[in-house]
């Protein structure tokens, strides 16, 4: 027996001709919609007519822009290649709204058809043919007919959408967040957005019942939930803000952070910071897992049945900033809010922890040593004990507008190793356009592993001025074409944010379909409240079993293979003898430049822990200071550097940290097994400590000796030579001497390149064209500038010291007593 769809299609087909009257092509569509009825594909309610009205000025300012902006058809043409589907973008073919809604819901159609599990949609294919045959008869002059056209095509459409065989669930967990207006951030920086002195107070955790059908209903999780231990106990979270859910795999519980939001305009309290709580999925239960004068955020359930969260306990602070920042990074404690331990060590923000299929954490982390502070704020994976961190991509971008600024809230898309994450500013808050990552694709310090989902969202301050394209945030993936996701049609028009994020489903091929919106507040975090398959429970990292023995206490055993491996090439003959060890130090300082610790602008204070051999197969091995961020520089055999890090990386005590090579592919394999490199045949090497000055890094100590002893007599006699003399530098903004001020132009530095603030600065050091090497002093003074014959040691005090950026102090600390020449630890590790 034919189904009901089956039995229209051949009057439609025969009634159509393109020379027919329009009506009749309208009756015909009409007609169909009318006898199928329930029978349609879908469930749900129609979209509402001011959604239908917000879809069709989006599409036809784009549309606008396209015909009459070459520039705009550029872009698009540029772009193409980066979509996830061509059917999302701008096609030249598209004279109006409805046919690009049509094309892509035509696409969503087809695509549903092939998948599994999905029901019978031919009804649907004869609604899409009847309104597609209207479409071409239709003139794009008669605009009231194709704007009611539109709207039809958008009714279809949702049909289709709703039926889709990966809405296997009716329940969406989410939280009411203000979207914080820029006037309530100053510098409206991505930190700024999660200090909760600035959140507004309003919102709170939500269940969205019977979400893809009639009958939806948003029920307020802590409507009647007391609080059962802690500051809050016996009370309700009122009057505050909300941020970040999170379901645990079995679905029964909810973590969330919550804050009262006191204003007290950076003074941190326990009032006036996030803290992490969880609830039972039925209301029931409310728990305080986290409290203090620090904000604890983005908690994430582990597999193991811990949580992972970002808190401001490690201390320290952003060095960019004209105003107190702290500095974000990954923790973990038990399920009960015990055990708080530090994940990661490194010196600067992390965001936003998710589990990968494969049981790894991956977070965003801002890479900031020796670089520009627009730039490195990628996805990074690491073990359930934040060991063994590596970037999965994006870590060193050609240009600022090479690919996003900041790719955030990354999170695994189910069955085929790709992630999804809103591409940011980083000077704005976490939301933007919605871009894919392929870590499969070589990274090319572009976009070659990313492709664009929202491609018409341009990539906030890569692409246009933060804050004026915050229109997507917080993709939940169902599979690789759909997510669920928050969208804000004005944000997408370029016009800044309304405070109007409702909750999408969203598809690859360019179809929105409003889930939810409420339209006093904005939502955020939608995912589907059921259980959910649990990734892996790995072990921590690889325990060190160093030969000949156990490790010593808090010391953790670092393995190169081979240094010469090497995304770049080496210079020609450079033999590489040992390693130094750089120690990146956290900024205890709260505001920008306060200290200036050297030439460059905003940089981070070091110290040189030392060096360690390298065999003559290139390999290395060594104890390393557990949880101690550092970098790594490849010295040849007069200890200057050939190659540097630009990013830290750290080890627990007793755990293993093994590298193939020197900022190999990250994608490159390993070479096959065979001879065991010569520096794993050996114990591991201890680090050999530098020249005094070094550790703590101090101009003072380190170079100003070596021109006492060799430079000043003879520059003092001589007019124009520079005064290489400490001079008043009681008297100097920065404290610094006037031979340091004076070396500035002979010496290597990143940053500041234009002038006094440079934001970009090239994240990919390049072989033997940096510090000592790169620098106008170092071979002065080796070609013994005046005959002039420096020892070798007073020679390796200068290369190191221009090795490193050519720093003035080492700790931010009592600057007036490290000009002075006195030892000054930091006090921060």
């Amino acid at each position: 027996m034919l189904s009901q769809a089956e039995a229209w299609r051949p009057q439609a087909e025969a009634w159509y001709s393109p020379s027919r009257p329009l009506l009749l092509a309208s009756v015909v569509a009409l007609a169909i919609a009318s006898a199928l009825g329930a029978a349609a594909a879908g469930q749900g309610e129609p979209p509402p007519a001011e959604e239908i009205d917000r879809e069709f000025r989006t599409l036809q300012r784009l549309l606008a822009s396209f015909q009459k902006d070459a520039a705009v058809r550029n872009r698009w043409q540029t772009i193409a290649d980066q979509a996830v589907r061509p059917e999302s973008l701008i096609l030249a073919a598209d004279r109006d709204p409805a046919d690009v809604a049509l094309r892509r819901a035509e696409a969503l159609l087809a695509h549903l058809e092939g998948m599994a599990g999905a029901p019978d949609l031919s009804a649907a294919g004869v609604r899409l043919a009847a309104l597609r045959a209207e479409a071409v008869s239709l003139p794009p002059e008669n605009a009231d007919a194709r704007r009611r056209l539109f709207a039809d095509v958008l009714a279809a459409r949702r049909q289709v959408a709703l039926a889709n065989p990966l809405l296997d669930f009716d329940r969406l967990l989410f939280v009411k967040r203000h979207f914080l207006p820029g006037r309530m951030l100053e510098g409206n920086h991505m930190c700024d957005q999660f200090f909760g002195f600035h959140a507004v107070a309003g919102g709170g955790v939500f269940v969205l019942e019977n979400a893809f059908r009639t009958g939806q209903a948003a029920r307020d999780l802590l409507a009647h939930a007391v609080c059962e231990n802690g500051r809050f106990r016996g009370r309700r979270l009122q009057a505050g803000a909300f941020l970040a859910p999170d379901v645990s795999f079995d679905g029964r519980t909810v973590l969330f952070a919550y804050t009262e939001g006191e204003p007290t305009r950076y003074r941190w309290t326990e009032r006036s910071t996030y803290h992490i709580f969880k609830i039972d999925a039925d209301g029931s239960g409310l728990v305080q897992l986290t409290d203090g004068p620090v904000n604890d955020l983005d908690p994430c359930w582990m597999p193991d049945g811990r949580i992972a969260f970002i808190s401001e306990r490690r201390g320290g602070f952003g060095r960019c900033h004209p105003r107190p920042v702290p500095l974000f990074t990954l923790h973990a404690m038990d399920q009960g809010g015990a055990g708080i331990v530090r994940l990661s060590h490194h010196e600067a923000n992390e965001w936003q922890p998710s589990i990968a299929a494969s049981g790894l954490i991956v977070y965003t982390r801002w890479d900031y040593t020796d670089r520009g502070n627009i730039q490195a704020h990628h996805p990074w994976l690491a073990r359930p004990d934040g060991g063994d961190a590596r970037a999965l991509q994006g870590n060193f971008g050609r240009t600022q507008g090479a690919r996003p600024t900041m790719e955030l809230d990354v999170r695994a898309i189910p069955g085929c190793g790709k992630y999804v994450a809103t591409a940011a500013a980083h000077h704005g808050q976490a939301y933007g356009s919605l871009v894919v990552i392929d870590p499969n694709v070589p990274d090319d310090d572009g976009m070659g592993p990313l492709r664009r989902l929202t491609p018409e969202a341009p990539f906030p301050e890569a692409e246009a001025p933060p804050g004026q394209a915050d229109a997507y945030a917080a993709a939940w993936p169902l599979d690789e074409y759909f997510y669920l996701c928050v969208y804000d049609p004005e944000g997408a028009a370029s016009r800044g944010p309304r405070n109007n994020h409702g909750i999408y489903l969203l598809d690859a091929f360019g179809n929105k379909e409003l889930i939810y919106r409420d339209p006093q507040i904005s939502c955020l975090g939608p995912m589907p409240l059921r259980p959910r398959a649990r990734p892996p429970v790995l072990a921590d990292a690889a325990e060190a079993p160093a030969p000949p023995g156990p490790l010593p206490p808090a010391a953790a055993l670092v393995s190169v293979v081979n240094v010469y491996d090497s995304r770049l090439p080496f210079p020609a003959g450079a033999s590489v003898r040992a390693l130094r060890i750089v120690q990146v130090l956290p900024k205890t300082t709260p505001l920008i430049n306060q200290p200036r610790i050297g030439y460059g602008n905003e940089k981070g204070a070091r110290a040189v822990l030392g060096s360690v051999p390298v065999e003559a197969d290139g390999s290395a091995s060594f104890l390393l200071p557990a949880g101690v961020p550092v970098y790594f520089q490849a010295l040849d055999e007069q200890g200057l550097a050939v190659q540097s890090m630009r990013s830290d990386t750290y080890a627990g005590a007793g755990r293993r940290l093994f590298c193939q090579g020197c900022h190999e592919p990250r994608s490159a394999a390993p070479p096959p097994p065979g001879q065991v490199p010569l520096a794993l045949r050996r114990p591991p090497s201890v680090i050999q400590p530098e020249v005094d000055g070094a550790n703590p890094f101090s101009f003072p100590r380190l170079v100003q000796p070596v021109l006492a002893r060799h430079c000043i007599a003879c520059h003092e006699k001589e007019a124009k030579a520079p005064d290489l003399r400490p001079g008043e530098w009681q008297k100097h903004p920065h404290l610094w001497y006037a031979s340091y001020a004076n070396l500035r132009d002979y010496a290597f530095f990143y940053g500041a390149t234009r002038g006094d603030y440079d934001p970009w600065t090239p994240p990919r050091t390049e072989p033997g064209k940096f510090g000592a090497r790169a620098s106008r002093l170092y071979p002065m003074l080796r070609d013994r500038h005046h005959d002039v014959n420096l020892p070798p040691e007073d020679l390796r005090r200068v290369a190191l010291w221009l090795d490193c950026n050519s720093d003035f102090f080492g700790s931010y600390e009592n600057t007036e007593a490290q000009a002075r020449g006195q030892v000054v630890r930091p006090a921060l590790h």
